[in-house]
């Protein structure tokens, strides 16, 4: 059993995480024990669906408001309560002293002595006396993804406000969120999520911006990159099925229009899918609709956080071999 000092061990180490930014932090209930609050879906509509929450829940959505009382450089954008587990959005506004590391760490003292206290109905004032009675409700650090790109705000806060709403998705749709393993495509074996029978369509295509293109584009001639990324889209309202893991701007550029005209894509992860794997937003409509199917032959990795170049090619070579299983034409 690791000593609380070895837990720490925080996404990228070598930073301080002292610098003003958009901090997404999420913290998981031990053994995702739904401590928190209970799901309510009324007439089992996703839309209606809310976390009714514990005295306990209560107790920790206040402490989170009180990170900004105890370090003025940070705002709360959003907060969320779930059953299992808390996301919060935090702007730090100006540099901090201590870091978000330190801050965090002590929000997650503070939940310690109140899940104690509540789980051993004890005294938060006496709680010190008697720590090692019960186990903490948070045993995990805090996950902390610090946000950088344009737009990614904005989606983390939506992210943040519709998980009741997904959750409930996911309840009532467990087929299409269900990991199937073992799906052989051209020689290789895969993890999937999403609608496996897109598989069974008759026109594929591959989205992949060929570097030449995007060259051409960067020294003022964007004609051939235009019509490609033209070409893709006339193709999936033609009805064909996109296949990519939509990689570069272009590419996801692409794939924005894709998912806003609802059109079926297959899409290639690089990393497997957790117990709790969750599309991302607008990848979760899609899959929850059927219009998507996620594929990955590697397993998950909860350590990972970039994809390598050899996995670009790779990815992009997988969907070839997708789109070959029948005729399409580029």
């Amino acid at each position: 059993m690791k000593n609380e000092e070895e837990q720490w061990i925080w996404q990228e180490p070598e930073t301080a995480w002292k610098g003003v930014g958009i901090y997404h932090i999420t913290m998981v209930v031990s053994s995702r024990k739904p401590l928190l609050g209970e799901l309510v879906i009324p007439d089992n509509d996703p839309e209606q669906a809310r976390v009714e929450l514990t005295p306990l829940g209560n107790e920790i959505k206040e402490c989170v408001k009180t990170i900004q009382n105890h370090h003025p450089e940070i705002q709360i954008l959003a907060l969320r309560m779930m059953p299992d587990h808390v996301h919060f959005i935090l702007h730090v506004k100006r540099k901090m002293e201590i870091g978000i590391k330190a801050a965090m760490r002590g929000f997650w003292q503070g939940a310690k002595i109140i899940g104690r206290a509540y789980t051993s109905s004890i005294n938060p004032n006496d709680i010190r006396d008697n720590e090692r009675r019960v186990d903490p409700i948070f045993n995990e650090v805090p996950f902390i993804r610090p946000m950088s790109r344009r737009g990614q705000l904005q989606a983390m806060i939506r992210y943040v406000q519709m998980n009741p709403q997904r959750l409930a998705t996911k309840l009532l749709k467990p087929g299409f969120f269900r990991v199937q393993d073992g799906i052989e495509i051209a020689g290789r074996t895969y993890s999937g999520v999403g609608n496996a029978k897109l598989l069974q369509e008759r026109h594929f295509m591959p989205v992949h911006v060929r570097r030449t293109m995007v060259d051409e584009a960067e020294h003022g001639d964007n004609q051939r990159l235009r019509d490609y990324k033209n070409r893709c889209v006339l193709a999936a309202r033609n009805g064909s099925v996109m296949v990519s893991p939509f990689i570069s701007e272009h590419e996801r550029a692409v794939l924005e229009v894709l998912l806003k005209e609802k059109h079926p894509i297959i899409y290639i992860a690089d990393n497997g899918f957790g117990q709790y794997f969750k599309p991302s937003d607008g990848l979760f409509d899609a899959v929850a609709e059927g219009r998507l199917f996620i594929l990955s032959p590697w397993p998950f990795d909860p350590k990972k956080k970039q994809v390598t170049r050899a996995e670009c090619v790779a990815m992009n070579q997988m969907a070839e071999e997708i789109c070959s299983i029948v005729h399409y034409s580029e």
